[in-house]
């Protein structure tokens, strides 16, 4: 059985550009950074033994940090699974053997992946820095934080609110709504304080 994984970074985001796929579809809506076998979706994915065959838009999409990208990648294939990339045109499985050309491309891949990460902090960085010497760069005032009022007034807090009022478990409510667990674990302290 063949499957489509989807990442994208914010729930916000769409999904249409990765979506073109009749079939099983898993979509987790996280950081790139966040470690693969600990995302919702992928962990569904991971845990359905029918399937045969992974299709991802592009191999950014398991992850921003090389050795999360392998060892993914080693996971798929130790289960006789088929990664198949179709940014790259790559494919981890070819007549039942593991594709050596696709593995150090996809080594290649996952490097470009995780320098193009960096890069763009360091862009950010240096952007805020000469924003900062023109005056121009506001930034958050030195001591000032989100007040527990406004944190819970967020539209994704209150998603929050709702699902955990509906008794669901904090993991749970993470999942529904779309939000990390440490979020869910900060509302629901947050609620208990007031």
């Amino acid at each position: 059985m063949k499957a489509k994984y989807i990442r994208v970074s914010t729930i916000e985001q769409n999904t249409d550009r990765q979506t073109n796929f009749e079939g099983l579809t898993y979509i987790d809506k996280c950081s790139g950074s966040t470690p693969f076998n600990e995302r919702n979706e992928a962990k569904r994915l991971l845990a359905n033994n029918s399937i045969t065959e992974v299709h991802v838009h592009s191999i950014d999409r398991l992850g921003r940090n090389t050795l999360d990208i392998m060892q993914t990648i080693q996971n798929f294939t130790s289960k006789g699974i088929n990664v198949v990339s179709e940014k790259e045109g790559l494919q981890t499985i070819i007549n039942g053997k593991e594709n050596p050309i696709a593995k150090l491309m996809i080594g290649i891949l996952g490097t470009l992946a995780e320098f193009e990460l960096s890069r763009s902090k360091e862009r950010q960085s240096e952007g805020i820095a000469e924003a900062k010497k023109k005056g121009v760069y506001v930034g958050r005032s030195v001591g000032s934080k989100e007040s527990t009022e406004q944190f819970l007034n967020k539209k994704l807090s209150q998603t929050i609110i709702r699902h955990l009022k509906a008794k669901e478990s904090i993991r749970r409510a993470a999942k529904l709504a779309g939000a990390s667990v440490g979020t869910v674990q900060k509302v629901k302290e947050l609620l208990g304080q007031n």
